[in-house]
């Protein structure tokens, strides 16, 4: 068990308690994913491909190119865990490829 997790369940085991000199709301705001930072997910983009079947899959090798139905100006949809939680576009830095969060859901 890894040390964030053991000291997550240190903290919640106990009763919860309010100090005076801060009100429910201000508790009851806060974002509880603001406590998991180090929670895993899984990030993907979505580039959708016309006209591609099972045939197309097969003959795939190294150097095919996949014509996308999108437009080189195109959004390409952003996900988190299967959650659309914004739009990208592509860009190259250097040697590597990367995405740019243009819009968020």
């Amino acid at each position: 068990m890894s040390s964030a997790v053991q000291k997550l369940e240190t903290q919640t085991t106990g009763p919860i308690q309010q100090s005076p000199a801060q009100p429910a709301a201000t508790t009851s705001a806060q974002d509880p994913l603001d406590s998991m930072p180090w929670l895993p997910c899984e990030l993907s983009l979505e580039v959708p491909v016309v006209r591609f079947t099972v045939g197309d899959l097969l003959r795939l090798t190294v150097g095919s190119i996949v014509e996308t139905a999108c437009h080189q100006t195109s959004d390409v949809p952003l996900r988190v865990n299967k959650l659309l939680i914004g739009w990208t576009e592509f860009e190259v830095i250097g040697d590597r490829l990367a995405v740019r969060i243009t819009d968020l859901a």
